[in-house]
């Protein structure tokens, strides 16, 4: 089960997600690559946790035990060889969307990421995916944490189906991933939900 650190606790809840991350790095974003390829299925990802647009269950952010949440991956492009996982508020109050988590190099065809991913630089259970630096300073999945009284905030899931492996080593920054998928993307989509502390 992923656990912050009581630095990371008290950060989250003296600021919620209005920490800014990766400020001094470009903020491209990568080209669309092929949404839905000929004759097959579009890419997409969704969560037996909670429905498209719906709101994430509190088990599942820093109210609960913040746990990442199941996710079931289809229509994979055949030439795909690894998807990489960007999970991200853009509605949190600073300069750049805030991270939640980064998963990548993925196996193509793993067809569900399960729940509770652990905190680690390589995930075993995902031949040894690797997870980035999300925005409390941690590796892997810190969950929705917005400033108390800041109304709902949109989280999305982006998936990003690749043509090769990202290359990049753990501990990786949402642009660094961004970098890294740009110009690699075969398909991508996105899986969004909501929360909002009272």
């Amino acid at each position: 089960m992923f656990r912050r650190t009581t630095l990371g606790l008290v950060a989250a809840a003296v600021a919620g997600c209005s920490a800014p991350t990766d400020t001094d790095a470009p903020t491209r974003e990568p080209d669309g690559g092929t949404p839905m390829p000929d004759g097959g299925t579009a890419l997409s990802l969704s969560s037996p946790a909670f429905d498209d647009g719906a709101a994430i269950p509190a088990e599942y952010t820093c109210e609960g035990a913040d746990r990442s949440p199941a996710l079931d991956v289809a229509g994979v492009p055949d030439t795909a060889a690894r998807l990489a996982l960007l999970v991200d508020d853009p509605d949190a109050p600073s300069a750049e969307p805030f991270v939640h988590w980064l998963l990548y190099d993925v196996p193509a065809d793993v067809g569900t990421i399960p729940e509770a991913v652990p905190a680690e630089a390589r995930v075993d259970a995902l031949d040894g995916a690797a997870q980035g630096t999300n925005g409390f300073g941690n590796l892997g999945y810190g969950g929705p944490c917005p400033p108390r009284g800041d109304g709902p905030h949109t989280y999305r899931f982006r998936l990003f189906a690749l043509e090769s492996s990202t290359g990049l080593d753990p501990g990786a920054s949402r642009d660094d991933l961004l970098a890294a998928v740009d110009g690699r993307s075969l398909a991508r989509t996105t899986l969004t939900g909501t929360f909002e502390r009272g």
